[in-house]
């Protein structure tokens, strides 16, 4: 079975309950490489990783997923995003003067926790989304997603998530929408899930903690997907970006020749000289406002 960098998808058809385990390694190696960051927002990140692969398990997902932290204290945001492709990218964005602990309070009191799908529209049309969105409240990430699922998809929902130098995973159970499976499943599928710790997550094969967690309720695995690491940064969605900037804005960047703009999540370097700049200006029409970074 792939195991490294791939999402498991499963089923325990007697309790009526779905599972998805992710486990990244290279992918989340390449997330890490990108930026520096403190120990506790590291682990967070790759917890957020693990769970923006984990939700395009059972959603309707042909463009892409992103879950976002966002507040007003000193860890500002967190955002990954996980691709139909199986593409993943993330980054955090701090105040590097402010103490970092490893607890979602350091967002703030305005705290909110968001997850978008993002899809291709037909024939050329614009790209259709949705987003949730509640308040964060609970200290850690797996705490924070299973309200989003409470309250926004009412749908009972268990998550583990783990993160460490190497390595970032992520297990969910869902009760299957309906009346599927006997009485007790879902008390019996969550008991078992309260028995795996954080590193069994990061240590255990998939068919492994398939077999040592749920061997009484029959697992049975659907399917197995790839994952990698990368970005859909490209030197058109700059000059969208520099367009909805607006004119005077694009052209004070190249003021002193070129502009240069470095993507936040691969650190690819995109240069457009003054002329570059003034084509993208004509002949299209008025621009929308420019979005808070690259994307």
């Amino acid at each position: 079975m792939i195991d490294d960098d791939s999402l498991t998808r499963f089923l325990l058809r007697h309790a009526g309950v779905r599972g998805v385990r992710v486990h990244l390694d290279a992918t989340w190696l390449q997330i890490r490489s990108r930026a520096e960051y403190p120990i506790a927002i590291s682990e967070l990140l790759g917890e957020a990783s693990a769970a923006s692969a984990l939700f395009t398990a059972h959603a309707k997902v042909d463009g892409r997923l992103s879950v976002q932290l966002r507040g007003d204290g000193p860890l500002r945001t967190l955002f990954a995003e996980c691709t139909a492709a199986g593409t993943l990218r993330a980054i955090a964005q701090l105040d590097k003067d402010a103490a970092l602990p490893r607890d979602l309070r350091v967002l703030g009191n305005n705290a909110v926790l968001a997850i978008t799908i993002e899809n291709p529209g037909a024939e050329g049309r614009e790209p259709t989304r949705y987003q949730g969105m509640v308040a964060l409240e609970s200290d850690s990430l797996a705490g924070a997603f299973e309200g989003y699922f409470r309250q926004s998809e009412q749908l009972p929902t268990r998550l583990l998530l783990a993160a460490d130098d190497t390595r970032a995973a992520g297990l969910m159970l869902q009760k299957l929408p309906g009346d599927s499976g006997d009485d007790d499943g879902w008390n019996r599928a969550t008991a078992l899930f309260e028995t795996l710790s954080s590193q069994e997550l990061l240590d255990w094969p998939a068919e492994l903690l398939l077999q040592r967690l749920f061997h009484e309720e029959e697992a049975q695995l659907l399917d197995v997907r790839p994952l990698r690491f990368a970005c859909s940064c490209s030197r058109e969605r700059v000059a969208s970006m520099l367009d909805a900037l607006g004119q005077d804005e694009a052209q004070a960047a190249a003021a002193e020749g070129v502009a240069q703009i470095r993507c936040e999540f691969c650190g690819q370097q995109y240069l457009f000289d003054a002329d570059e700049i003034a084509g993208i200006f004509q002949s299209h029409p008025p621009a929308q406002p420019a979005p808070e970074r690259l994307q």
